[in-house]
């Protein structure tokens, strides 16, 4: 029988009753959740696919290790002369999170990968959209220790974009406190 993930069952028994005492929610149905967690990583303006196709191998093996689901080849979408990119080219990798995966993958973020980073001070309380979803962007994929440090080549950023059904910025935001998000206070 598979085990629960922590945030989960948190969300269910703590972050559920709080949410509904500070907005009043009529109806639990009501309450934000998390809709999923989408991770992109770009391979950079080094990655030339004709040339070197190992690349692109590397960065999907990494984000598969961190995110325990294979990754989607992200193609470009028009050609850009300067880049030295044409149309259809692989530009990056990525991942979309749902259901127990995607709070196992929150998990490791806010515990281990966040306070991993150097002078850690907490996250921007101002990425959020305007619809209450938040885009995090991290410069290095060390930060998650399913990465062989060995292995790494390069170090490669990447934007964790957390969806919630949350109507509001304000929602989203105490959603994502009560989970455990590290927000500057400034």
């Amino acid at each position: 029988m598979a085990m629960t993930p922590k945030l989960k069952s948190k969300y269910r028994e703590e972050i559920v009753p709080k949410m509904v005492s500070d907005f009043a929610y009529k109806n639990l149905m009501a309450v934000p959740k998390l809709e999923k967690i989408v991770i992109n990583m770009g391979i950079g303006k080094d990655y030339i696919p004709t040339k070197n196709t190992k690349v692109l191998e590397v960065a999907a093996e990494e984000l598969g290790a961190i995110t325990g689901q294979h990754p989607v080849v992200t193609r470009a979408k028009k050609s850009i002369a300067s880049f030295k990119l044409r149309e259809n080219d692989p530009i990056g990798v990525m991942v979309t999170l749902r259901g127990d995966r995607m709070y196992e993958f929150l998990e490791r973020l806010i515990a281990i990968a966040l306070p991993r980073v150097r002078d850690f001070r907490g996250v921007s309380g101002k990425a959020f959209d305007g619809r209450g979803n938040y885009t995090l962007g991290l410069k290095d994929q060390l930060l998650f220790p399913e990465v062989d440090f060995a292995k790494v080549d390069k170090s490669r950023g990447m934007n964790v974009c957390i969806v919630t059904t949350a109507k509001t910025d304000e929602e989203g935001r105490a959603l994502l406190r009560h989970f455990g998000m590290p927000f500057r206070t400034n």
